[in-house]
């Protein structure tokens, strides 16, 4: 549950308005070097990414996607486990209630151990699973199974949406993970594993 906004103090942000405007007059195609910037923390707005990908403002959603997609391109997760929207000048909160982003389309090149998986998120970033962007699987407890996750950028992580994970399912094989079997997907050469075999009702 995404805890209520701090008080507004001197030196903090003027609210979405003033915040739209900085990254408008910085705006560059693609994600910003957020990982380079270490600017004052300002505090908090209002804003919550929902689990269901909706980015909300002071309780009400964003229906703007050019704007949601402008302050995805400058979000970051942090050591501390929170992310925030990050300019060269301001930091500032956001609340996420499970991962900011869905992996909403994938494809896929080549079969078997050669097949490469890649995926759009909701903001668009195209992302394909390797190494250096794994893919990990959590229990859901609401569903009583398994959910994929992928990561995009920094630390941020993308959720597969519960349509791909099926079709996810379709092109799992059992490979050896430390002398076990386990239930898993190729990709870019780098297995990535589900679940052990013998865990399988």
């Amino acid at each position: 549950m995404s805890s209520p906004p701090a008080a507004k103090t001197e030196g903090q942000t003027g609210g979405l308005g003033a915040l739209e405007s900085t990254l408008r007059r910085s705006e560059a195609k693609g994600p910003a070097p957020v990982h380079l910037w270490n600017p004052p923390y300002c505090g908090e707005i209002g804003m919550r990414i929902a689990r269901d990908g909706t980015w909300f403002y002071q309780g009400s959603p964003i229906g703007r996607a050019p704007l949601v997609k402008l302050f995805a391109s400058v979000l970051r997760k942090d050591d501390d486990g929170r992310h925030y929207l990050v300019t060269p000048v301001e930091k500032i909160g956001v609340d996420v209630d499970d991962v900011p982003f869905l992996a909403v389309e994938m494809e896929r090149s080549g079969e078997g151990q050669g097949q490469t998986l890649t995926f759009r998120t909701n903001v668009d970033d195209i992302v394909s699973v390797d190494a250096a962007h794994p893919m990990r699987f959590a229990f859901e407890a609401e569903s009583d199974g398994l959910m994929p996750y992928i990561l995009v950028r920094g630390a941020l992580e993308a959720r597969v949406t519960r349509a791909l994970y099926y079709d996810l399912v379709e092109l799992a094989r059992t490979e050896p993970v430390d002398g076990v079997d386990h239930l898993g997907l190729w990709s870019a050469g780098a297995f990535f594993p589900m679940i052990a075999a013998d865990e399988l009702a």
